[in-house]
């Protein structure tokens, strides 16, 4: 646009030639979608590693239209954190343990404990309905959308299992504890919907829209299948951290639709890893409010149809 490229601090014609010692400068103007304004707590840290509580709606690293609001810039600029390795993998709507290593060396050695299964990893979440006490799902899962990260249940994907075991029902739904063998992209979500209790809000596999009214329970996959599922996802914007609503005003410097604050519920799924134990290590949060038996947001909407 112009006036978004300067020499010396001014705006100068097409045909203006450079001399020595100018200075060429661009402006940068970007959209980000919305994200929590949650505090990153530290929970660890030593030379080698860096253990932070990852508020949910945030990605780990840049991606996509998440360049400042990402895990990684907001500790590099806000708090002074450089040369950041991410040891694990968390959704950008998922909340807890993230670890960093600090130098490559320790990146390595973390990697190969991951590769080995050396690590024990605990999560928490809210799901759909009466869960069973004690379940182990071992379908393998399949993606099926790079772009959605999207995975269903299927004979030709990768071997995976977790064990679930219910803390307590409420009467609509259900806190469950989360133990991950494998670690494939989106792993427990995936085999929570195939068990029939999805995480209650979550936006891609509770979705009623897109999978029908039985959420994809028990329902095994293959590629094709799930074309008119992805449409559907991508039609309703489930992608974004925040949907372009056509009465906002227009930018006033790049005339793009702005976006809307979205609601706090918006901003996370039911998930939580609360407790990553490594050799010697154990690293633990606190339960989310949305974990207690008291929380009771308009006692979940009435279980959100999407």
């Amino acid at each position: 646009m112009e006036g978004w490229v300067t020499v010396n601090g001014v705006k100068v014609s097409p045909d203006y030639t450079f001399k020595p010692h100018d200075i060429l400068a661009h402006t940068l103007h970007r959209h980000e979608p919305p994200v929590t304004s949650d505090h990153i707590k530290i929970i660890y840290e030593d030379e080698n590693m860096l253990v932070v509580d990852k508020p949910a709606s945030i990605p780990v690293h840049p991606t996509g239209r998440y360049q400042h609001n990402s895990i990684l810039n907001i500790l590099k600029h806000d708090h002074g954190y450089q040369s950041l390795f991410p040891a694990n993998r968390l959704d950008r709507l998922t909340s807890g343990i993230l670890i960093f290593a600090r130098t490559k060396e320790s990146a390595q050695l973390i990697e190969k404990a991951m590769r080995a299964r050396e690590i024990q990893k605990q999560y928490v979440c809210r799901v759909l309905g009466e869960f069973p006490r004690e379940v182990v799902c071992d379908e393998r899962l399949l993606t099926v959308s790079h772009r959605l990260g999207l995975n269903v249940v299927s004979p030709q994907g990768k071997e995976s299992t977790t064990v679930f075991e219910r803390l307590f029902f409420d009467g609509e739904t259900s806190i469950v504890r989360c133990k991950p063998v494998t670690g494939r992209t989106h792993q427990i979500r995936v085999h929570l919907q195939y068990l029939g209790h999805p995480i209650a809000n979550d936006p891609l596999y509770a979705n009623s829209n897109a999978w029908g009214p039985d959420r994809g329970k028990g329902k095994v996959y293959d590629a094709a299948e799930c074309e008119s599922v992805i449409e559907e996802l991508v039609a309703h914007e489930f992608l974004s951290g925040g949907k372009v609503m056509p009465e906002r005003a227009l930018c006033q410097t790049c005339n793009i639709p702005t976006y809307y604050d979205p609601q706090p519920g918006q901003l996370c799924i039911w998930l939580h890893a609360i407790q990553y134990a490594l050799n010697n290590f154990t690293f633990q949060t606190d339960l989310p409010l949305w974990a207690s038996r008291d929380y009771s947001p308009e006692k979940y909407r009435h279980l959100i149809q999407f």
